[in-house]
């Protein structure tokens, strides 16, 4: 798996532009300029499938979907159990989006989650296929919705090792940059798993205590107030207070992206965040993102100097 990632998008203006950017219409009949329509280049077959599922009633079906979670499946399982559960949200007020994830095995922010500034976020997991997050991204990149997104995706998986890592057993969630957002959880995922979707935040999980855990997680998301770490935060906690991972714990990571909402110049990166090895992974989490937090007030008032 490759590091937790993140695309920059080059931007109209930007002294380091050197392409010349011309303008289509994406999806949505919104303007797009050449940036965006690289990432058509290696999606031909995505992007047929996306046209298609963006008129069909199958879409328009799973649109409707609450978020419950689908059915799992019982007895043993001939892959090796991978237990996840994360969160994504967006902050209407900034415009920031992100997510984190905690699961029971090493350095699970490494491939799990995906995002770029100004086009959303995803997380893949549980039988997974982590190229599941940069088709999702590159997706949203083109202006199709996260329902759309999802709904292409599992259809163009060809399930190449359908005894061993079936995509049944596919769990991944997809959020734009408006907060708008899909989950999938596979019928085989181990149980228990599934996903429940709140304003601006969707939870999911595998391997869980049950439903508890992702039901808490919206709530304490949703009630949480102030920075987006926070509220992201919260939502781990909450799900390991319901009981978690099954197995305990032992890595976790966050990731928050907005335009230019970096420490740095030129920084689309708020916060990535990963605890690869620990006893107890949220709570180191939790220590990391109180140091971003003074490190941003710091440099809030360094700005309004």
């Amino acid at each position: 798996m490759t590091s937790v990632n993140v695309r920059r998008p080059v931007r109209r203006g930007r002294a380091s532009t050197t392409m010349a950017l011309q303008d289509t219409m994406n999806p949505n009949g919104q303007t797009m300029n050449r940036t965006s329509l690289r990432h058509a280049a290696a999606l031909p077959a995505l992007l047929g499938l996306a046209a298609v599922l963006a008129l069909s009633p199958a879409t328009a079906e799973a649109q409707t979907n609450d978020g419950h979670p689908s059915a799992t499946a019982t007895g043993e399982l001939p892959w090796p159990p991978v237990a996840t559960f994360s969160i994504l949200g967006f902050d209407p007020e900034t415009g920031e989006v992100g997510a984190a994830v905690q699961s029971r095995v090493f350095s699970v922010g490494n491939g799990v989650l995906w995002a770029e500034a100004g086009v959303g976020v995803a997380a893949t997991q549980a039988i997974v296929d982590v190229s599941y997050g940069p088709q999702a991204i590159e997706l949203l990149a083109l202006g199709y919705s996260p329902e759309v997104v999802v709904q292409t995706i599992l259809a163009a998986d060809p399930d190449p090792d359908p005894e061993r890592w079936t995509k049944q057993g596919r769990q991944f969630s997809v959020m734009d940059a408006q907060g708008n957002v899909a989950t999938h959880t596979g019928p085989e995922a181990s149980d228990w798993a599934g996903h429940k979707i709140g304003r601006y935040v969707s939870a999911q999980g595998n391997i869980l205590a049950g439903p508890q855990v992702v039901e808490d997680m919206v709530t304490a998301f949703e009630n949480t107030s102030g920075h987006l770490s926070n509220r992201l935060m919260a939502a781990l906690e909450a799900g390991q207070a319901a009981g978690g991972d099954t197995r305990g714990m032992q890595s976790a990571a966050m990731l928050i992206v907005q335009e230019d909402g970096g420490v740095w110049l030129n920084n689309d990166v708020v916060l990535r965040l990963q605890v690869d090895d620990s006893e107890n992974p949220i709570a180191e989490l939790r220590r990391l993102v109180d140091i971003a937090a003074g490190q941003r007030e710091r440099m809030r008032r360094f700005r309004e100097r």
